[in-house]
């Protein structure tokens, strides 16, 4: 995403008034625990490392908008009043006050990037949002990087994703302070935390007939490595045997 240059009034302004009616933006708190890099050193024994290339994520999103058409988020009412006693609902006045993402536009695809060691995703929009009795229509994308957690607890890797900035297109700079905490509240609301893997996908059991058992596999641990259009997920288990479950 690239950031708008605007005059200094304008931001101190419009990120006021930004706030003044919607609030500061507010997510749940993030699960698990941040994913570090893996140990130079080498992975530890009982390691699994799962690759996602570029290509795979790439299919699943234009799936996505092709087979479940375009994802649509209400803003008519993100969260009840606001922490300045505004009913956000009460400036709808016929404005759809939504936004929905596009699989492109404004020169820019939809999608995941693997790069620099690091995930972002840039996601193109459309949408509107009665702002005082005046309809505001504004287009553009959103630059965002996803930042990997990880709960033992419920074995899932999350995906939180944070918006870092908009560039839309004809609208006045000074609106990029609010549609920034449109789709910011959109996201905390809506996406956040975004399943990667679940405990289905991450959780191993292999029966051991022999034994009349069954060996349990639990992560324990887990490391990412983000490489140039691919991700790879270093995985450490903890094994257990159970009796009686073939």
């Amino acid at each position: 995403m690239r950031y708008v240059l605007i005059l200094l009034l304008g931001i101190v302004l419009g990120g006021g008034t930004a706030v003044f009616f919607l609030g500061t933006p507010r997510a749940q708190p993030a699960p698990g625990v941040k994913v570090g890099a893996p140990d130079p050193k080498g992975d530890p024994p009982g390691t699994v490392v799962v690759s996602l290339d570029q290509g795979f994520v790439d299919a699943v999103l234009a799936t996505t908008f092709s087979g479940l058409g375009t994802p649509t988020f209400n803003l008519g009412r993100l969260d009840g009043p606001s922490s300045n006693g505004f009913e956000l609902a009460n400036f709808q006045g016929g404005c759809s006050n939504t936004i929905t993402l596009l699989p492109e536009g404004s020169g820019v695809k939809t999608g995941v990037q693997f790069r620099n060691g690091s995930i972002s995703a840039p996601m193109v929009f459309t949408g509107s949002y009665n702002l005082i009795g005046n309809c505001m229509q504004f287009k553009g994308w959103a630059q965002t990087s996803i930042q990997l957690r990880f709960d033992q607890e419920k074995q899932t890797v999350y995906g939180n994703v944070n918006v870092e900035g908009v560039n839309l297109e004809g609208v006045s700079p000074v609106a990029n302070n609010f549609v920034t905490v449109f789709v910011q509240t959109a996201i905390n609301q809506r996406v956040n935390p975004l399943v990667l893997v679940s405990e289905r996908q991450l959780s191993l059991m292999v029966p051991i007939k022999a034994s009349n058992g069954t060996v349990k596999a639990a992560a324990k641990d887990v490391k990412a490595e983000v490489l140039d259009g691919a991700l790879k997920l270093h995985v450490t288990y903890e094994f257990a045997g159970v009796k009686g479950q073939v």
